[in-house]
């Protein structure tokens, strides 16, 4: 359901595009050799051509290509087999170059769509624009030194994949399920890493506001670089507020480009809107335009993997599982996968139930990555048997993870080590119970009046044989014994 903003004068309806940023995963840059590997030395990563050295030209790299077409092909997008690289002008520090490539009227992928997942069960198709391949800028440094700024080029040339959306989300929670999922799809692919932190995907945000039910569309400000779904969310909502109350109060919105301060939870002004003619688009006449053969692009469409909504899709229908256990499981390629070697004949809901529960929480607890977890797949498969078995207890199955979390070591070592294994043998356990109900006459005709009491026998029998009596086994006599 659209969020909208209740203000002195009726309801707002948001409205918002996003371009998102993504870094490609490839070893060198879109127009040179120079690595795109992260954390290096300042001006480490930097080839000649990055540098815009007099007489370098750029040489496409068919590595970015393959991945853009990969990414277009992800998310259900036209690809354009005819696409043209064009100079887009602008002075800045760290564009030694004193301009960008990028693609502005013939872009390499075309029209696309993607679905989202919202909290409330329900699913949204947002259109994708486009999808065009750029370079990114260097990095200015301010922070170092009083009086100077300083110029990083490691960046200089890296692939970029711009992702733009259509105007279809309809506020912050629509914006970050799309980022979310966005990220998930790419990172599936391995076209982008997805890392947000260290920069390498990266939203601008467009906002604007119209009142509930007309369809004009509103003066939309953008929001730059923002590099968190959270961030995301708090920037559209401090936003939206904001021109509902310029709106309301007379003003006007003024088409502009503004920064999120996560640190005070607002945005605020950075520069006034350019439009495409500020920048002076042409083509860029050291690159030929780009002409791709429909065989190069059906035989990276034959190699894509299955990507999160059909894992999910398969999860629900071989599993068993439910829209939404399957929808966490599927978030990243690499929990699905550890959740399928996890279930692999065994009980697959009691396998989703232990990674999702137990595992997630420890890990979280712990700060620790999945890639990290002290409990392989294999590990923790064989605790779900051991349940599955009936050699240990669920409750006692807690105690046997805690130990395989904290030492590595497997199910089976822990139980034997610790003399865990459940007795599911009736004649010791009808042995224990004889006893106790030869012992509690009187309780025994108190259970049998009001059969809510047959619970102290359970637990009687637990206390005797230490916690390991077959918890059913126990049930059942108790049951025969006491009617």
């Amino acid at each position: 359901m659209a969020q909208t903003i209740k203000g002195q004068t009726g309801e707002w309806e948001i409205v918002i595009g996003m371009e998102v940023h993504a870094q490609v995963l490839s070893e060198s840059k879109l127009f040179s050799g120079a690595s795109t590997t992260f954390g290096k030395a300042p001006n480490h990563n930097v080839a000649l051509v990055d540098a815009a050295l007099p007489g370098m030209l750029p040489v496409l790299n068919e590595e970015c290509v393959r991945q853009a077409v990969r990414s277009g092909l992800g998310i259900k997008a036209e690809i354009n087999l005819y696409s043209v690289f064009d100079r887009k002008n602008y002075f800045y520090a760290d564009l030694p170059q004193g301009y960008q490539i990028s693609q502005l009227y013939h872009p390499i992928v075309g029209e696309g769509e993607l679905t989202i997942d919202l909290e409330d069960g329900e699913s949204r198709t947002i259109g994708i624009e486009r999808i065009h391949l750029e370079q990114d800028a260097g990095k200015s440094i301010h922070d170092q030194d009083p009086h100077r700024s300083f110029i990083d080029l490691n960046r200089t040339g890296v692939a970029l994949m711009e992702i733009v959306s259509k105007p279809d989300l309809r506020g912050g929670d629509e914006a970050s399920a799309y980022m979310t999922k966005l990220r998930s799809i790419l990172r599936y692919l391995g076209t982008c890493d997805g890392n947000m932190e260290q920069g390498s995907m990266r939203a601008d945000v467009n906002v604007s506001v119209r009142p509930v039910g007309s369809t004009e569309l509103g003066t939309r400000t953008e929001t730059k670089n923002v590099n968190s779904v959270r961030f995301i969310r708090q920037a559209i909502e401090f936003e939206a507020r904001r021109q509902v109350e310029l709106l309301e109060g007379g003003g006007a919105v003024v088409q502009e480009t503004r920064l999120y301060d996560p640190s005070k939870g607002e945005t605020r002004s950075m520069r006034s809107k350019e439009e495409a003619h500020d920048y002076r688009y042409f083509p860029d006449p050291d690159l030929l335009p780009l002409q791709l053969e429909q065989g190069f692009v059906d035989a990276l469409a034959s190699d894509l993997p299955e990507l999160p909504d059909e894992k999910r899709a398969r999860f629900q229908a071989e599993y068993g599982l439910s829209a939404y256990d399957a929808g966490v499981l599927v978030a990243e390629k690499e929990t699905g996968d550890f959740f399928e070697a996890v279930a692999k004949g065994r009980d697959a809901k009691l396998a989703a139930n232990w990674v999702m529960g137990e595992l997630f929480g420890a890990l979280n607890k712990a700060s620790t990555d999945l890639a990290d977890s002290p409990i392989s797949a294999d590990s923790l498969g064989g605790l779900i048997e051991a349940i599955s078995e009936g050699t240990i207890s669920g409750r006692t199955a807690k105690d046997v993870f805690a130990s395989m979390f904290e030492t590595g070591k497997s199910a089976v070592a822990i139980i034997d080590e610790q003399g865990l294994k459940q007795i599911s043998d009736e004649g010791a356990i009808e042995s224990a119970l004889d006893e106790i109900i030869a012992a509690n006459p009187a309780q025994v005709e108190k259970a049998k009046e009001n059969p809510k009491l047959k619970g102290w026998f359970v637990g009687q029998v637990m206390k005797a044989t230490g916690g390991q009596a077959n918890p059913a086994v126990v049930n059942k006599l108790i049951n025969q014994k006491l009617g």
